[in-house]
């Protein structure tokens, strides 16, 4: 590995300077801009460079199949999507329930999508607050649910000590202003409050495998690429503790069948994908840690 110190990058999550240049990886879902994957040696964390700041990011999204702003489901990739989203949804919203037995809170969703979690945890018997940026999916989750979804600059607006619960299901690698987010977080969510984060995981067997094709590293869309030790470091310094991690399972086949998808692999690579996302999770079995993508369900730290 390359050292990246001539660059002056610092870690975005503990700040140290000993980076090194991991590959070069290509924006494969729409322009083909080439940027790197660098790694921190400190935490572990993986991080694209350079990173577009936010008004030169916004046309990196701008495309109809942008899945997670979408309800296309035309393709197979985009059929496979939504069918594996109406069974995890149920496996998302069983789960955050059972933190709160019987207990029916107020739950802040950052990046919502197109609504769909938002309105299935309304449902359950949630008080919903949540946030999306892209202007189009706010537009579908009230044709499709009737719910109104705020733009994300909200955020800051909203009262502290006010949240149960706060959701980012693969949002936070997205985030440009990390820490700052963190620590809004942390003034929203109640003393016993659940903050949820669910990840892609770049020391994940499917993600060494593919390498520089591994569709989770989605640069520049993608801005960071966590490790479940970089996740502990970012949060154990913002005053969080990790109570425990849970494996997304479908994530490993998706993830594969994607970046088999970019190498143009054909049907070989549906069957070669089939067999990663397989060994990933049996490994996985052994260490939730392994996962391909990870849910981490963090607390406040107690004070004394």
């Amino acid at each position: 590995m390359a050292l990246a110190n001539q660059q002056n990058i610092i870690c975005p999550v503990c700040n140290a300077s000993n980076i090194t240049i991991l590959m070069p990886v290509t924006d494969l879902s729409l322009t083909g801009d080439l940027f790197e994957i660098v790694h921190c040696e400190k935490c572990s964390l993986n991080f694209t460079d350079p990173i577009p700041n936010k008004d030169a990011i916004a046309p990196y999204y701008n495309f109809p199949e942008y899945i997670s702003h979408t309800d296309i489901k035309k393709g197979w990739m985009n059929a496979l999507y939504h069918k594996v989203r109406q069974r995890t949804l149920k496996q998302k919203t069983d789960w955050v329930q059972s933190l709160f037995t019987g207990y029916k809170g107020a739950l802040l969703e950052v990046g919502a999508g197109t609504g769909a979690f938002a309105d299935a945890m309304s449902k359950k018997g949630w008080k919903v607050t949540a946030l999306e940026p892209d202007a189009a999916s706010r537009e579908i989750a009230f044709k499709n649910y009737g719910i109104h979804l705020l733009p994300s600059s909200e955020l800051e607006n909203l009262p502290t000590n006010s949240f149960d619960v706060i959701t980012l299901w693969h949002v936070l690698e997205h985030v440009h202003d990390l820490k700052t987010y963190i620590h809004t977080f942390s003034k929203l969510l109640k003393h016993n409050g659940r903050l949820i984060i669910a990840v892609p995981n770049h020391t994940s067997y499917d993600a060494q495998f593919y390498k520089n094709y591994w569709a989770a590293y989605d640069v520049p869309r993608h801005l960071y690429h966590f490790s479940p030790s970089s996740m502990k470091f970012l949060m154990k310094s913002n005053g969080f503790i990790i109570a425990n991690v849970k494996p997304m399972w479908f994530d490993s086949f998706y993830v594969s069948l994607l970046s088999e998808k970019y190498k143009k692999t054909g049907l070989l690579g549906i069957v070669r994908a089939f067999l990663i996302g397989c060994i990933s999770n049996l490994l996985a079995l052994n260490s939730n840690a392994k996962a391909s993508s990870i849910i981490y369900e963090i607390k406040k730290v107690k004070e004394d």
